[in-house]
């Protein structure tokens, strides 16, 4: 286990921001229509962020199975929702040409916008399926290398934001995902609008005081940055855990072929209940 940089203080929980629940819709083992029909359902339902992953084959069940690509899905989602936000979790960032993915980013962001603001997050990490790189073609590398890649593109997809005619509808809000202390921390705490782990209570805990000093020593204001947890398995108390520590988003994963979200309200509820109180 990596040993923390610091004793730095997790992000205070008074720098509330509302809870929101985000779905990831798993593009696999599925047609194209019932992933149409379950993005409308969880639409209905007012969950916040409906995410997809960017892979191009199955993560789970039968490897060869049913499965389509991420951004053109996205697009798709853009026209289809009026409300949710939508994004990646996440994109890789070794497929695409670093100027190419900010074009396409904008182009969602414009295609979702309908009047008024983009609702597109840019989900981004450094990949980590070998067998995607190995079928299309791609130099797998070392997870140094392709987080190397990952710290040298960003900046170049921020600039080209601020190149593109028309621009951005909003500044498109930056999530990254990993948890790798010494790299993938750093480059949160430098681009990051939102951090996404799969940490539990006390894994969150530590890093988030890594984090804060990342955020120190870039001179980034930690509380910019909206913390976000997979909600899997865990219980309620669990999550709560997570949400006393600063996590505000938390999202719930679904996989085809039948899609089961017959949970998803409960987590609702739940948000709707906790920024209730926040309100009060």
């Amino acid at each position: 286990m990596t040993e923390p940089l610091t004793d730095a203080p997790a992000q205070p929980a008074a720098a509330r921001r509302p809870v929101r629940i985000g779905v990831q819709i798993a593009p696999q083992h599925a047609s194209y229509e019932k992933i149409r029909e379950t993005a409308a359902a969880l639409e209905d339902l007012g969950v916040d962020i409906l995410f997809n992953w960017d892979h191009f084959y199955p993560l789970s069940g039968e490897p060869d199975g049913l499965h389509f690509e991420s951004w053109t899905m996205l697009a798709a989602l853009a026209e289809q929702t009026s409300r949710v936000e939508i994004g990646a979790l996440v994109n890789c960032n070794s497929y695409r040409n670093a100027n190419l993915q900010a074009d396409m980013a904008r182009t969602i962001d414009h295609i979702s916008a309908k009047g008024g603001q983009g609702r597109f997050i840019f989900g981004t990490g450094s990949g980590w399926f070998e067998r995607d790189y190995d079928e299309y073609g791609y130099e797998f590398g070392t997870v140094g290398t392709r987080l190397d890649a990952l710290a040298r593109d960003l900046p170049t997809i921020e600039d080209r934001w601020g190149k593109l005619n028309p621009a951005p509808t909003r500044k498109i809000p930056v999530l990254i995902g990993g948890g790798g202390e010494k790299k993938t921390l750093r480059i949160v705490a430098q681009h990051a609008d939102i951090w996404h782990s799969f940490s539990d209570a006390e894994t969150l805990e530590r890093k988030l005081g890594i984090l804060a000093e990342h955020a120190r020593v870039v001179g980034r204001d930690v509380t910019e940055i909206e913390i976000s947890t997979e909600i899997g398995k865990r219980s309620v108390e669990e999550v709560e855990q997570q949400h006393a520590l600063g996590a505000t988003l938390f999202t719930i994963g679904i996989s085809g072929p039948d899609y089961d979200i017959s949970g998803v309200a409960d987590w609702l509820a739940w948000r709707d209940a906790k920024n209730a109180q926040h309100q009060g």
